[in-house]
């Protein structure tokens, strides 16, 4: 077995990759990632783009590229169909491989269970057809279909789902941007040790085993009698600077009344409250408090400091679909069923200080005609936004909120965030165990997309919020249900 293999290595026997419609719907430039291997297209892939051009949605956009790109790489090349169609120029050399079309008629040699007239079993119909045809050579279906995959395998084929969309295979290693500090980390890192003050801030250098791994704005964490928490200002070297946090767990530190209940908020209140971070990235499970500190820094920032003159809240509006036409009214009025979670939150900003000790900008003493007129002059500064109109966009001086960001592709979540003008600062807050948007999964989803590629970048930050902060039946039914 290991000799057939070491031959079959040095004769570099190169796949044969099979295309399902939906991973060039879902990735018109899947074209172009199969590297030296060759790409079959079957008839039938062609006939489904064509089926599904028609529209403003996503797929639909994909499809007419899909089919843009499929004629560019065609034009000109018409003799060369039978043996395949040279990848290299039209990719500007990321593939090497061949494209191949269905140039012949297959007679389908598919089980009488399986209907003929369904473009899956046509597809699959191919397959078998490759592998009889060239027996020495691996004939692979690709597709995001888990159906199709499981009915190949049942019938002998090899099938794999497209994984170059994945920016990981498990979401399990995904940054969290925290790391605890070994109990031994000050007797390993604290040779040569320097340490000074500046702006009532301490500073660390450090240098150890540890420093090389130490990316730009994680936070290091030690509890313990001397407890440390910290974010790292210079790391991935020899050496690594450490800067001390703001406590916003204390009063006298409370953001819009707001303070930290846990580790992990306070890394969240320090990423959001400082100007120089001009993208943030919270994960975390329901009820862990993202919207809510995201929120009140908001406020603060935009109502006190005036460092923003506005706030924009965008989500997506997946349960409906695309639009969000048929509902009566604006578009920030078509958009209020979605913003519930807003609402309440802005009901527990908006609640009058219990002492004037704890006083805040939004208690004033006006009992219920203050609150009121505090909620109108909030409510003056949110406003809520439709993705779908956010193209050509740009914002200036302005906190961008992306709610429910997991159900993002990693193409809608650049068009996003490229909205950004000067002075714009972008919060994405999502679940990545909650994804409603079909074909995407935790290892595709934009978020975990955008959390991996500015993961180090000294203007991002990043925290995985860890504990539920809603009460003690909300954590129960966490628990048990």
């Amino acid at each position: 077995m290991n000799a057939k293999r070491a031959k079959a290595h040095k004769n570099s026997v190169t796949k044969l990759f099979v295309l399902d419609t939906n991973v060039l719907m879902h990735d018109p430039m899947s074209l172009f990632r199969f590297e030296e291997h060759d790409i079959y297209v079957p008839m039938m892939t062609l006939e489904e783009l064509d089926a599904n051009k028609k529209g403003m949605s996503e797929v639909a956009r994909n499809a007419r590229q899909s089919s843009r790109l499929l004629d560019e790489i065609v034009s000109g090349a018409e003799h060369d169909m039978a043996h395949g169609i040279e990848l290299t120029e039209a990719s500007r050399d990321l593939a090497t491989g061949r494209l191949f079309f269905q140039t012949e008629a297959i007679n389908s040699i598919l089980p009488s269970s399986l209907p003929t007239a369904k473009a899956d079993n046509q597809i699959i119909g191919v397959v078998m057809h490759l592998g009889q045809k060239f027996p020495k050579r691996p004939v692979i279906l690709v597709s995001k279909d888990i159906n199709m995959r499981i009915k190949a395998r049942a019938l002998g084929l090899e099938a794999q789902d497209y994984f170059n969309d994945k920016v990981l295979e498990d979401t399990d290693l995904l940054y969290t941007g925290t790391r605890e500090l070994p109990p031994d980390f000050w007797d390993t890192h604290g040779k040569g040790l320097e340490s000074w003050k500046k702006d009532s801030r301490t500073y660390y250098r450090i240098r150890g085993p540890l420093c090389p791994e130490m990316l730009v704005n994680e936070f290091v964490w030690q509890d313990g009698p001397q407890p440390l928490q910290a974010w790292v200002k210079v790391g991935g070297g020899k050496s690594a600077e450490l800067e001390t946090l703001i406590d916003f767990s204390h009063a006298k530190n409370a953001v819009w009344g707001i303070t930290a209940r846990n580790r992990e908020q306070n890394f969240a209140l320090n990423l959001l409250m400082n100007p120089d971070i001009d993208f943030v990235t919270l994960l975390g499970q329901a009820g862990t408090g993202k919207t809510l500190l995201t929120l009140a820094a908001a406020l603060t920032q935009t109502l006190e400091t005036k460092l923003f003159t506005e706030i924009i809240i965008t989500r997506v509006t997946v349960p409906v679909g695309e639009d969000i036409g048929f509902l009566p009214g604006t578009e920030e009025e078509k958009m209020t069923p979605w913003m519930g979670a807003l609402e309440d939150n802005l009901d527990v900003l908006n609640k009058p200080a219990e002492t004037p000790s704890g006083a805040h900008a939004g208690a004033t003493y006006g009992g219920d005609w203050g609150r009121a007129a505090t909620m109108d002059l909030i409510r003056s500064r949110i406003k809520i936004k439709s993705l779908n109109f956010m193209r050509g966009r740009t914002f200036m001086n302005k906190l961008l909120i992306i709610d429910e960001a997991q159900n993002l592709t990693p193409k809608q979540m650049k068009t996003l965030i490229t909205r950004a003008g000067p002075g714009t600062k972008v919060v994405c807050l999502g679940n990545i165990a909650q994804i409603d948007t079909p074909y995407l999964t935790e290892g595709s989803s934009g978020l975990t997309y955008v959390v991996d590629r500015f993961k180090g970048w000294p203007h991002s930050g990043h925290v995985t919020l860890q504990r539920g902060e809603r009460s003690r039946l909300a954590e129960h039914a966490g628990e048990v249900l």
